[in-house]
């Protein structure tokens, strides 16, 4: 299943990042809150602030909020396609 370009309706909203090969981008807790997150392409390697890492592929599901995150990587020859889906915030 793909969440790419796919409405999820009024209640939620989907934002798509992508993390070039070779490429890095460090974490902001606030810009993942509230969201799941989807690997829709390629790869990507979690570095942790307690040294630990894991790499996620195509289709895994991830929760990045309030683990100790450092830093997202790409170390694959694609790029890394993340889909975060999260809550709309009531108006």
């Amino acid at each position: 299943m793909t969440f790419l370009g796919r409405p999820l309706g009024p209640s939620f909203r989907t934002r798509t990042v992508t993390i070039r090969p070779g490429g890095s981008r460090d974490y902001d807790e606030r810009e993942w809150r509230d969201a799941l997150v989807v690997v829709e392409c390629g790869a990507v390697l979690v570095e942790c602030l307690a040294g630990g890492r894991r790499t996620f592929e195509a289709g895994n599901v991830l929760w990045l909020t309030g683990i100790g995150v450092r830093a997202l990587h790409n170390e694959g020859a694609e790029s890394a396609v993340l889909v975060a889906i999260s809550r709309r915030e009531a108006s």
